[in-house]
């Protein structure tokens, strides 16, 4: 049975997007994710916005994993468009992937199936990619928040129950 204790959790949101950078878009599946994770008992560390790309959002990622002992979640970037290259640079930048996270995520709703995002950890963060849409952001991370403190806290060689 997975830890459900909240207490004591960082999380950070990466917003990716163009729109949102250039101020075309408001940067909403970005605060959805932050009312979810602050609901469940999240304490949110950091919120960061940069443009589509590997080259911009490897490094953001490397920077919010560093020293981190948490979750890192990205919005935006995991479909098909030409600059969704989210997966792309977070498997640079992931030490060990965790397919069933990123498969559960695929799974609350048949447009998962189009999803190419993907999770794992880089040091003590877990880092997982979530579609830009607000609904489908909150909906794949809500799939996989029972097992994210057990996660995290494995990372960290923390006690856990099992």
């Amino acid at each position: 049975m997975p830890d459900h204790d909240t207490s004591g959790l960082f999380a950070k949101v990466l917003t990716v997007s163009d729109g949102v950078i250039h101020g075309t878009r408001e940067d909403k599946s970005g605060a959805a994710l932050i009312d979810l994770l602050t609901a469940n008992g999240y304490e949110i560390a950091e919120q960061r916005v940069v443009a589509d790309g590997v080259d911009n959002v490897a490094p953001a990622l490397i920077e919010m994993a560093e020293d981190f002992n948490g979750l890192v979640v990205s919005t935006g970037g995991t479909g098909f468009g030409p600059r969704d290259l989210t997966p792309e640079a977070t498997r640079t930048v992931l030490e060990r992937e965790a397919p069933g996270i990123a498969e559960a995520m695929r799974l609350v709703n048949p447009l998962g199936r189009l999803s190419r995002a993907v999770a794992g950890t880089r040091g003590t963060a877990l880092i997982v990619n979530a579609p830009g849409s607000p609904k489908g952001a909150v909906e794949t991370v809500e799939a996989v928040i029972d097992v994210i403190p057990h996660a995290i806290r494995l990372m960290a060689s923390a006690p856990t129950d099992h």
